[in-house]
């Protein structure tokens, strides 16, 4: 029980409960239920660690095959984006959310063949996927986003700004907007700037052949941080998931850790 509440504090399960599902009642015999803090903690120390779902250690009392199909239903229900948004609204009520200047970027990393992947430019062709991701000044991650690795940026810009969830703040409405975006020259096309003027953000898109990389790096190394950020979990280093829905619970998973971290001032 030691490595459970290591892995998953009271602090972290008092957030994340009153989010999960019911478990279904049960009929007849047979063995009992896994405990769902048992299952949470299986799940993350996967995430953290990257071992396979067979190697989950004894000490959990649990079978990789329950954490993996407890995280397939969690996912089903949406429970990761549920756990994202009170995240961010807690993050938002303590005003440590800085709606003055967001930036986004993406980053390929290799994959199995599956959902969501494709040849990737970058790798000679190898199969991969990409992650896209929107953070505040601070590198908190707002939204992010899963696609084939040969998916240029562009083309999910507007899904990725508009997927940014309304936040609660001290005072106000929800807030889903910053006033200034930070991306570098792979959007640097009219109609991510025609997104943004629509949405009344000002951009800050680098110009191909005019400005370099420098000038807007002081404002958008925040993301490459927030990247480094998820890339300490071992298990989202390489795609090992055929199916793109397991993966993007790991990513949002992910997120929500590093929102709950940035809520216990752990960085």
């Amino acid at each position: 029980m030691n490595t459970i509440n290591r892995l998953v504090s009271d602090e972290l399960w008092e957030v994340v409960e009153p989010h999960l599902p019911l478990a279904p009642p049960r009929s007849g015999g047979g063995r009992p239920r896994v405990p769902a803090r048992v299952v949470f903690s299986g799940i993350i120390y996967v995430l953290k660690t990257g071992i396979p779902w067979v190697l989950l250690p004894r000490e959990f009392d649990c079978s990789g095959v329950t954490c993996w199909r407890r995280l397939r239903d969690w996912r089903r229900a949406e429970v990761f984006g549920k756990l994202h948004r009170v995240l961010l609204n807690q993050l938002g009520r303590a005003a440590q959310i800085d709606w003055s200047r967001a930036s986004l970027d993406s980053a390929s990393i290799p994959a199995k063949r599956g959902q969501k992947t494709g040849p990737n430019p970058l790798d000679r062709g190898k199969p991969g996927s990409k992650r896209h991701i929107l953070t505040d000044t601070a590198g908190i991650p707002l939204a992010g986003l899963l696609t084939a690795a040969n998916v240029h940026d562009s083309k999910v810009f507007e899904e990725l700004v508009d997927s940014v969830m309304p936040i609660k703040g001290k005072r106000g409405r929800p807030r889903k907007r910053p006033d200034k975006l930070h991306a570098d020259k792979r959007y640097d096309y009219p109609r991510c700037r025609q997104t943004l003027r629509k949405r009344g953000i000002k951009a800050r898109i680098a110009r191909k052949g005019v400005e370099s990389s420098e000038r807007l790096g002081r404002w958008r190394w925040v993301v490459e941080r927030t990247f480094s950020w998820i890339a300490c979990y071992r298990r989202l280093v390489v795609r090992y998931e055929r199916r793109a829905d397991i993966h993007e619970a790991f990513l949002q998973l992910a997120c929500c850790l590093i929102c709950f971290r940035r809520l216990q001032n752990r960085f």
